[in-house]
C-alpha cells in the first residue's frame, strides 16, 4: 500500500510533537518530518516531497498564507491549514481556502496539546481527504478582474421598483459544493453579468463562515451575493448562499420563489445540506431550475440532483479534470441524473444560458 506522506509546519514544537503522533498512529500514513516554518520544511521537502502539507499560519521568517500562494504557483500540492488564526469565518481563513487550501481546522490558542488529542480524528479525516485532491484543479487560477458597476443615487431609487416587475416566473439556478468549492464558486460568480437568473447556493462551511465568504464574493462580483436570511426573495442578479449550520429550502408563493432557513438533523453528514436544497428545487420549481453540483467529498446532492432531473430540470456536473475531489460530482453521474458534464470554465455560460430556457 502507497502510504499518505505528510509534512507538518508549525513553529509550536508542542504542536509539532502532537501531530506526528497522532498521524504516525495511522497505518496509511508516513509522516516526512516536522518543521518550524517553511524554509526549514523547503529544506527538508527538497529530498522526498510530501503528498499533504500540515500548515500553520502565523510563523517566523514566512508566514503559512505567503507559502501556501508559492506551492500553489510552483508546485501545486494538497494543504490542510490548522491554525488559531482561522476561527469563526475570518478573512484569514477565507484567504487561505482561495489560495487553495484543502482543509481548515481552527486550533485553540491555548490548551493546544489537549485540543488536538480530542480533535485526532478530525486531523486525520482531513488529511485523507486532502490526499485525494487534484493537484491540476488547486492551482490557483487567474481571476480576471470583474468590473463591479458603481451605485449612484438614482441606483438606489430605482432598485425597489426593479424588484416590484421582476417576472413571476425566474428560472432558478442551484449549486451544491463541497471540498474544493470555494475557488470553484468565486470562479463561476465572478464570471456572471448583473444580468442572470436567481441562485440558491449550498456550500459546506462552519457556522459563521458563510457571512464572511458571501461578503467577500460580493466585492468581486457584478452580481450580488449575500448569506440567505430567511423568507429572502430569489431575483434575477443575486446570489443566496446557505447559512453554515443552517438548512435552506426553495418555496414557491404563487409564481415567486423565496427560501427558508431551517434548523434540522445533519443530512449526508452536512447541515447545510445540498440534498435538501435540491430537493426542494425539484419540489417547487421542477421545470423552471437548473442544477449544478461541483467538486467536492462524499455523495451529498448526488440524490437531490437525481430528483431535479426527474422534475424535468436541467442539470449539469463539473468534470473530473476542473474538479479538486471529484466525489459529489460523480455519485450524481452514477445515478443519472446528469445531462451534462462541463468544465469549470464553461458552468458561467450555461448558468446565463440557463435564463433562456423556456419556462415550463
Amino acid at each position: 500500500m502507497n502510504k499518505i506522506k505528510v509534512m507538518v509546519v508549525d513553529d509550536s514544537a508542542v504542536v509539532r510533537q502532537v501531530m506526528q503522533s497522532i498521524l504516525e498512529a495511522e497505518p496509511d500514513f508516513q509522516v516526512l518530518g516536522a518543521a518550524s516554518d517553511p524554509l526549514f520544511a523547503m529544506d527538508k521537502m527538497a529530498k522526498q516531497w510530501p503528498d499533504v502539507i500540515v500548515l500553520d499560519i502565523e510563523m517566523p521568517r514566512m508566514d503559512g498564507l505567503t507559502f501556501l500562494r508559492k506551492l500553489m504557483n510552483e508546485r501545486p500540492t494538497a494543504v490542510v491549514i490548522c491554525s488559531s488564526l482561522t476561527e469563526k469565518g475570518t478573512q484569514t481563513a477565507l484567504q487561505a481556502m482561495a489560495a487553495g487550501a484543502v482543509e481548515v481546522i481552527t486550533k485553540p490558542r491555548s490548551s493546544l496539546k489537549d485540543f488536538l488529542h480530542q480533535s485526532a480524528s478530525e486531523l486525520v479525516g482531513a488529511v485523507r481527504a486532502a490526499a485525494k485532491a487534484n493537484l491540476n484543479a488547486l492551482k490557483a487560477r487567474a481571476r480576471p478582474m470583474v468590473a463591479v458597476p458603481q451605485r449612484c443615487d438614482a441606483d438606489v431609487i430605482l432598485s425597489a421598483g426593479s424588484k416590484a416587475m421582476a417576472q413571476t416566473t425566474e428560472r432558478v439556478v442551484a449549486i451544491g459544493t463541497s471540498t474544493g468549492g470555494t475557488q470553484a464558486l468565486e470562479h463561476v460568480l465572478t464570471r456572471l453579468p448583473r444580468v442572470c437568473p436567481g441562485l440558491v447556493i449550498v456550500q459546506h462551511m462552519p457556522e459563521k463562515f458563510t457571512a464572511s465568504f458571501a461578503e467577500r464574493l460580493n466585492s468581486l462580483c457584478a452580481i450580488e451575493v449575500r448569506e440567505a436570511r430567511n423568507n429572502d426573495r430569489v431575483l434575477p442578479g443575486l446570489a443566496l448562499i446557505a447559512p453554515g449550520g443552517k438548512h435552506m429550502v426553495l418555496k414557491r408563493d404563487g409564481a415567486m420563489y423565496h427560501v427558508q432557513v431551517l434548523d434540522g438533523p445533519h443530512v449526508n453528514r452536512h447541515r447545510p445540506s445540498v440534498d435538501v436544497l435540491f430537493r426542494s428545487v425539484a419540489r417547487f420549481a421542477g421545470r423552471n431550475a437548473t442544477g449544478i453540483i461541483m467538486t467536492g467529498m462524499g455523495d451529498d446532492g448526488a440524490r437531490g440532483m437525481k430528483e431535479m432531473f426527474d422534475a424535468g430540470a436541467e442539470t449539469y456536473a463539473q468534470d473530473e479534470a476542473s474538479c479538486v475531489v471529484f466525489g459529489m460530482p460523480r455519485e450524481a453521474i452514477k445515478l443519472g441524473g446528469v445531462d451534462h458534464v462541463v468544465a469549470l470554465d464553461d458552468i458561467a455560460a450555461r448558468v446565463v444560458a440557463s435564463g433562456r430556457r423556456q419556462p415550463a
